[in-house]
């Protein structure tokens, strides 16, 4: 199973459209996870029309976001659990408040956001992933959008960079 990963897309603040290179790259993705701050449900209706889509509100959602998707979840994909947070918040980096939100859960994957800095990376047999932003890269070089690819007994996770969001 093939996972498309986004996070921070602020639309339509950040574009009128999900970038080209976004959505070549999701074409034939099983599943679509965005990790809040959407901004308006069109980017929802948007990815929907590639693949299903499971999400959670990040900082800047409204409240008709927050109240679709919630601020944290859950997913089991396969034999694998995968929590899903954007990791906004007071105090600590936005990775150690990604990390501290399943702390009583047992996950394998921990998918977030908010800082749209790329990162992949394992800590205590816990993958932890941030796509970073497809329309936003602030001071990062590129923007970015993430894979993961589940097999029976593996899950991995690698970003799609890319320089142009139009």
């Amino acid at each position: 199973m093939k996972i498309g990963v986004v996070s921070d897309t602020h639309m339509p603040k950040m574009g009128k459209q999900l970038p080209r290179a976004l959505r070549e790259g999701l074409l034939g993705v099983d599943l679509i996870l965005h990790a809040g701050d959407w901004q308006t449900l069109a980017v929802y209706e948007w990815l929907a029309k590639i693949a299903p889509v499971e999400g959670v509100a990040g900082n800047v959602d409204g409240e008709e976001i927050v109240e679709k998707f919630g601020r944290k979840k859950v997913i089991s994909v396969g034999s694998f659990q995968i929590g899903l947070v954007h990791g906004d918040g007071k105090g600590k980096s936005t990775e150690q408040r990604a990390r501290a939100a399943f702390l009583e859960e047992s996950v394998d994957v921990i998918v977030f956001g908010h800082s749209h800095i790329p990162l992949v990376r394992e800590e205590g047999g816990v993958l932890l992933f941030n796509p970073g932003s497809p329309t936003d890269k602030r001071k990062q070089p590129r923007f970015s959008y993430g894979l993961i690819t589940v097999e029976e007994s593996s899950i991995r996770a690698e970003h799609v960079f890319y320089d142009d969001k139009n």
